[in-house]
Parts: structure tokens; sequence; C-alpha cells
């Protein structure tokens, strides 16, 4: 099984402190993308389509590790980030899809624009086709976790790890408010895109600025 800590190979560009690890072909491309002493940081919580690209080469079992902190945004009720996985091509500009890939996504909406998406806190799974085409594979409201989010909260790193079977289709999205990461929810991949097979990830933000750190 592939391990991916992805904060590290990002933030391996402070080559001061992750000199020993190669680094991957990376992109930033839209927001405002840098970094601060060991994190990366989205720096402009009114971008819509932050993203950077990351050159990874994906299949069969893998495990996506970051953790991810709120730092600003989200006033006008709306906001939210995901990840990107098993991208077939990086397109370094502003895009909403990103090639043929999926893309796991957190979200906060006070008054979504579709019923698809439930109003509050909740997570998506869309298929993305091309740059400019996605469609929304599963929806499910997480307003169950709503007060944990109190601004002492938002002030923690948060950790995620992903865990996916690009043969199987088995997606486990693992519950951060478990302190052992032992339970988790799944999904599966339609089975006429198996199997996954990808060498591009992309971290992506919608009006909110958050930071990205190494591991859990």
């Amino acid at each position: 099984m592939k391990r991916l800590v992805l904060s590290l190979l990002v933030m391996g560009m402070a080559v001061s402190l992750f000199a020993q690890v190669q680094l991957p072909e990376y992109h930033f491309a839209s927001g405002s993308w840098g970094f601060q002493g060991p994190r990366l940081y989205q720096n402009d919580a009114k971008a819509r389509l932050a993203k950077v690209n990351l050159r990874i080469p994906q299949s069969g079992p893998m495990i996506y590790e970051f953790n991810a902190r709120y730092e600003d945004g989200v006033q006008d009720g709306h906001g939210g980030f995901g990840i990107h996985i098993f991208g077939d091509s990086a397109y370094n500009g502003a895009s909403w899809g990103a090639g043929k890939s999926y893309l796991l996504w957190l979200n906060y909406d006070e008054k979504p624009l579709t019923r698809d998406i439930p109003a509050g806190f909740s997570a998506q799974v869309y298929r993305s086709t091309t740059n400019s085409r996605m469609e929304l594979v599963q929806s499910v409201s997480l307003n169950q976790y709503l007060p944990l989010l109190t601004w002492d909260n938002l002030s923690y790193s948060i950790p995620f790890r992903i865990w996916v079977n690009g043969d199987t289709g088995e997606v486990r999205v693992y519950d951060p408010s478990d302190p052992n990461l032992a339970n988790y929810y799944y999904f599966y991949i339609d089975r006429k895109d198996l199997p996954l097979r990808g060498n591009w990830a992309a971290l992506r933000t919608n009006g909110i600025k958050l930071s990205f750190g190494l591991g859990l």
C-alpha cells in the first residue's frame, strides 16, 4: 500500500527542513498560496477556485494524510475545501473540475443553491470529467458535528486520513473527531471508472483561508 503524506510532499518545498525528500512537481494554479515556516497557506478568503496541483503517481490502495487549520473566511456563510485524487491531468489555472478525477469535499453553506447540498455542514463526492465539468456523486449532512465547530476548536489543526483502493473503488474517510481515527465513513466509486490510475492530486479551497500541515 502506498502511503502518501500530502503535506510532507507539498511542504517539502521548504528545502532547509525537508531536503532529504524527493519533491514532486507542483503548481500553485489559482488562489494565493505560500509557505510560512513548515505550513502551506492559502491566503485569499475570496478565492472560489483556489488550487495547488501535485504530480504524484497513484494506483491501487492509497492513503492520503494531512492536517488542515482554519485561518479566516466564511463570514458570508459559505466556504469549503477538499482534495482531488487520481487525476489524469492538471490545469494550471482556475478551474471547476480537474480532468478525470474524484473530488472529496467538505462544505459549509448556510444557503446552498441546490437541494442536493444540505444546508450547514456537509460532505460531497464529485466525479470530475473535464476541467469545466463535475457531477455530484454523493452528499451527506454532517450537521451533527456543528457543535464542535467553535472558535476555540477552529484554532487547532484537524487531522485527515483518507484510504482509497483504486482497484476496488472503496473509499474510507476517517472521522477526525475520533482521537484514534478508528471510525470512518465509506462509499464506493462507480465500477465504470475502475481501476483508478492517475498522476495528479490537488488540494483546493473555496471562500476560505486554510493552512495545511505535515501528517496528522
